[in-house]
């Protein structure tokens, strides 16, 4: 459920707003990176929270662990380092704990969805993927998504790296020219999909690249808290150019 302005117990000193960011935030529950629907502070505080975090669930199941209940926390249980069960990060904020296995999900990883589908490129996620990440090429990482065809395998925490890799790049350059940094930024994105025998010329590859980069927008978009149109839309149609 979507509201136009919210309070939030995590900044109870102002409201908090409904809006759409283009570019790259750090939010301030989950300390993870986002972009597209968010909840913004009133008065210009740089304060943002995922729809996720801004509106969380008292507590969740999941279909990977059919045996776990998730409670939401507001910070890591304990005092010993926690990290994420879908993507393998650290965990430092707003966290998904299960008291009894002892498993954590962040917010966005918790509410993934199982299956990303515009009408041409169906992606599904799953817990373990024999065949290899197009980006790392190892197996078994962490959860990832992987197309209808089973061509293409997407590990969920290495999505999340080449984003954090360049974010403060994407961030800073929301100024002057910060069209020209995504766009020169995406399209090397999209090359992370091509493996080497698919690297050359032709209608064939051209079309595996344009499939491979509509699979990468989609994902990138989930693992960012925001599987809409929009924000696949603002990628595709930079990685278009």
């Amino acid at each position: 459920m979507k509201y136009n302005e919210i309070s939030h117990f995590s900044h109870p000193q102002h409201k908090l707003k409904f809006e759409y960011s283009e570019f790259p935030f750090k939010c301030d529950g989950c300390k993870e990176v986002g972009i597209g629907s968010c909840y913004k502070c009133t008065s210009f505080c740089d304060f943002d929270l995922h729809m996720h975090c801004a509106i969380p669930s008292p507590s969740i199941s999941h279909p990977f662990y059919t045996k776990c209940s998730f409670q939401f926390l507001a910070q890591p249980p304990g005092d010993v380092p926690r990290y994420c069960n879908a993507c393998e990060k650290d965990v430092t904020g707003f966290v998904y704990h299960c008291k009894g296995c002892g498993f954590d999900l962040h917010p966005c990883c918790a509410k993934l969805p199982m299956v990303l589908d515009d009408g041409e490129v169906k992606l599904f996620l799953h817990r373990k993927v024999s065949a290899p990440c197009h980006k790392c090429g190892r197996k078994g990482r962490s959860w990832s998504y992987r197309s209808a065809c089973k061509k293409y395998n997407l590990h969920v925490a290495c999505v999340r790296e080449m984003l954090v890799e360049n974010w403060h790049e994407l961030y800073f350059g929301r100024g002057k020219g910060s069209t020209r940094k995504l766009e020169t930024r995406i399209p090397s994105l999209k090359n992370t999909l091509q493996t080497p025998h698919q690297r050359g010329k032709g209608k064939k590859v051209k079309k595996c690249c344009e499939i491979a980069g509509l699979a990468l927008q989609f994902v990138i978009s989930a693992v960012l808290g925001d599987p809409t149109v929009l924000i696949a839309g603002v990628i595709g149609s930079l990685m278009s150019r």
